[in-house]
Order: C-alpha cells, then sequence, then structure tokens
C-alpha cells in the first residue's frame, strides 16, 4: 500500500523520510529552515507546549520511566509497549492540519501534537517529557569518492549508483569531515528558548548517527551484488573497505567527543532501533555534564544488509571492526531488521556491555528467546505490515503476540514489543489503538 502522505510531509517544501522520527533525519531537515518564528505561530506553539507540561507532569509518566529504567537494568517487569507511526504520522497530522505558517514553527508543531497524540490516544508505554530538542546544523564532507540517489521522489524507491567501481580507488578516499553552524545552531536554540522557556525544556541533542552498522555505507559504495560477491573475489579488499570505514566512525567519534557535541540519550531519547534509553546505570562514573562521552551513552549496532552472508563470514569481515567502536559506549543494544539467531553466540560473547538484542520480524522468536534468556532485553520487533491495512488481521496479531511472550516468558527474557519502520496505517489511528490494545491484553494474559 502506498503512503497517501508520500510527498506531502509537512507542506511548504518540508521534506523527512522518517516522520521526524529520527532525529539523524529530522535535524538537517529543522535546520535548513530559516530561525524565526512569528508571534501569530509562537502563541500556537506556547499553547501546546503548556499541554505537553501539563501531560509531563502526570504521575503515569514517572511510572513509565521507572519501568524502563528497572527493564534496562534486567529486572523483572511486565512486557513494555512502544509504537512509532514513523512516516504515517503525515497521514495522521496531515500538513493540511497544522496551524502554524512557518516552516519551523511547522516542524516544531508537528513534534508537539505527536506528543499529544501519543499520550492521550495511543496510550502505549512512551513516557512524555517537556522538553523541546534542538540539533546541530552542520555540514559534512564525503568521501571523495561516493554514491549517487537516483529516485524516490513522493516516497517512491530508489536506486543507488556505487562510486566505488574499482578497489584501486580506495586509496583516493578520505574520512569524512563535520563542519558546524555555531551560528545558525545557537540562533534556533535561542529561538526555541525564547518560545518555550517556563513550559519546555529547551536542549541540544546529539543528531550524529543512526547506527554505526557500517555495511550500509560499503553497499552503497560498491553497489549490493558486487558487496555480496566481494566476500569470495575481493576479500582482502572488502576488509580493507570495512576497516576504513570503522576508523572513519571512530574519527568521528573522537570529533564529536573533543569538541563537546555529544549529548545523553539515557532518557526520553529513542535508543537506536528499540524503545527509549532510560537507564540506572548510565550515564556512570566518571561523568562531567559539561562534557559527555561515548561511555556516558548507549551505543547501537546492526548488520541487517548481511542477512543473507554466513556467521562465518559475519564473524570475520563484520563484526571484529564494529567492536571497537562499540567497546567505547557505556551500554549497548544490537539489531535492526536482520535474523540475528545463527549471530547470537558471537555478537553476546564479544561485543561488551551488551544490552538490548533485537527479535525482527523475520526471526524466530522462540529461538531467539532461548538464546537470550535472562541476560538481555529481548526487544521483540512486530511485522509492520499486519496494521498497514484497512482491515486488520487482529487474531494474526494476537497469535504472533502469544507466541513472543510466551517464549519469553518460559526463558525468563525481560520484553518489551515494538511496532516501527511503519510505512502506512492506511489513515487509521484506529490501527494503532487497536494493536497497543491486543498487546496489553495478550501480555497480561501470558505475565498477569
Amino acid at each position: 500500500m502506498t503512503n497517501k502522505a508520500a510527498g506531502e510531509e509537512l507542506g511548504n517544501g518540508v521534506k523527512d523520510s522518517s516522520g521526524f522520527s529520527w532525529i539523524f533525519s529530522g535535524g538537517p531537515e529543522t535546520g535548513k529552515q530559516e530561525a524565526a518564528v512569528s508571534p501569530e505561530d509562537k502563541a500556537i506553539l506556547r499553547g501546546l507546549g503548556q499541554k505537553v507540561k501539563q501531560l509531563s507532569g502526570l504521575p503515569i509518566q514517572e511510572e513509565r520511566r521507572r519501568l524502563w529504567a528497572d527493564h534496562h537494568s534486567l529486572k523483572e517487569t511486565r512486557p513494555l509497549i512502544f509504537i512509532d507511526p514513523e512516516r504515517a504520522w503525515f497521514e495522521l497530522i496531515p500538513h493540511t492540519s497544522l496551524q502554524c505558517r512557518g516552516n519551523l514553527a511547522r516542524i516544531w508543531e508537528f513534534r508537539l501534537r505527536k506528543e499529544i497524540i501519543w499520550q492521550e490516544c495511543i496510550n502505549d508505554d512512551r513516557s512524555c517529557c517537556a522538553s523541546l530538542p534542538v540539533q546541530h546544523v552542520y555540514r559534512e564532507s564525503g568521501f571523495g569518492i561516493d554514491w549517487e540517489t537516483r529516485g524516490g521522489e513522493n516516497g517512491g524507491s530508489y536506486h543507488i549508483v556505487p562510486g566505488l567501481t574499482d578497489y584501486d580507488d580506495l586509496g583516493k578516499m578520505h574520512f569524512r569531515k563535520i563542519e558546524i553552524d555555531y551560528e545558525k545552531t545557537n540562533r534556533l536554540l535561542s529561538l526555541a528558548h525564547d518560545v518555550f522557556d517556563g513550559l519546555l525544556n529547551v536542549h541540544i541533542e546529539n543528531s550524529w548517527w543512526y547506527s554505526f552498522g557500517l555495511t550500509d555505507k560499503a553497499i552503497h559504495l560498491r553497489g549490493f551484488d558486487n558487496f555480496l560477491t566481494d566476500f569470495y573475489e575481493y576479500p582482502d579488499e572488502l576488509h580493507a573497505l570495512i576497516k576504513f570505514l570503522s576508523d572513519d566512525a571512530m574519527n568521528r567519534l573522537d570529533f564529536l567527543e573533543n569538541n563537546k557535541l555529544l549529548s545523553l540519550n539515557n532518557g526520553c531519547e529513542d535508543m537506536g532501533t528499540g524503545g527509549f534509553g532510560w537507564c540506572d546505570e548510565l550515564p556512570g562514573e566518571p561523568f562531567d555534564p559539561g562534557w559527555v562521552r561515548p561511555r556516558n551513552m548507549w551505543g547501537y549496532g546492526e548488520s541487517q544488509e548481511t542477512v543473507s552472508v554466513s556467521p562465518e563470514m559475519f564473524a570475520e569481515f563484520v563484526l571484529p571492526y564494529q567492536i571497537p567502536i562499540l567497546s567505547r559506549f557505556g551500554l549497548n543494544a544490537y539489531g535492526c531488521c536482520e535474523d540475528l539467531n545463527s549471530r547470537i553466540p558471537m555478537i553476546t560473547e564479544k561485543i561488551p556491555r551488551l544490552r538490548k538484542i533485537t527479535v525482527s520480524p523475520w526471526s524466530d522468536t522462540k529461538k531467539m528467546a532461548e538464546r537470550i534468556g535472562k541476560n538481555f532485553v529481548y526487544c521483540w520487533k512486530m511485522n509492520p505490515a499486519y496494521i498497514a491495512t484497512e482491515t486488520v488481521n487482529e487474531e494474526k496479531i494476537r497469535e504472533s503476540a502469544r507466541e513472543a511472550f510466551s517464549a519469553a516468558r518460559k526463558h525468563g527474557c525481560p520484553v518489551e514489543v515494538l511496532a516501527r519502520d511503519i510505512q502506512t496505517l492506511a489513515s487509521r489511528m484506529e490501527n494503532v489503538v487497536l494493536w497497543v490494545r491486543i498487546m496489553r491484553e495478550e501480555s497480561q494474559k501470558i505475565y498477569g
């Protein structure tokens, strides 16, 4: 089914690929906008901010934060439930419903209206925070040899034209460089304070990465077919490429850490592909509030593009280059849409301070529960296709929920259930509400 909001997003040319759910995507789009809010738009935003402040102060919010923190400390809790409509937010909050006229104000309005809907309609375990994050505005160079994206208009498919067609050119590549536009960043931050002070906590939020997967960039550089055959035909060169990308990520982290550009993600922030960062073990010690370091944060890795690669090749070509990066973080999560069943032994043994493991819709939920056990969070992601249509197959949702909850309960897994990667909900808010209700009912049958 096609997302009816594709190509429309927030109107006035303001577009985003993820419903502004992922700050690594929404941050750059926000940075493009003029740092200005009219008096009329300010009044609308402050009204919405007042509502979010009110919702954030309800007793249930602290209960939810405590649940997430206990959950991440591997204490016994009920299953936690979270759904993010992502691109379907543009169906649930169409741009024609926004009241602000300025582009920046519309982005902030969209964020606040989402928060209100989460609390008043969806009612999952998302904890509402009275905050308004601002991301750094920045420019980033490429690798010197890069890929080209063709297509993708109006939310459609796109094609990657690889740039590294000959490994002889690998030596021409260089690490990416970040250039911060401090003037624009400070103007946005000052403006956010002017609009929301007294209502919301305005603060700078990290927006520098989604994950340290590495293989997505390798595929973009080489092309998918070339990448897969490189394991056999150019193994040494592939090692060199993944090593280069790992070194680039380490260099990026060094730059961000040394220039005090990192922020904590152990609260209301999305943490990788699953849930929120609430955690008693972070930021940990030593910690300087004025200088956040990776050791104070959650790290996240995945390699969903290599799902067809053998465990042995994953262990040789991918994981060794992710471990040095993830070793810098205080806690780690791993996995996205790949089936990790065959990789569980190596990631649990080799990734330091691993705490969360994703159980994708394509995983064997029973085998994953047996392998995850009590030592890691069982982060189950339901197939979003189940709620993407006008007629929802309720029994299919219940069947998959019973299987996952029963398996997790049997093996003592701390479990959370997520619905993400949603492209459409057929413009039906009731699909979201129904899904949350089903998850609560089925979890209560298993956990009481």
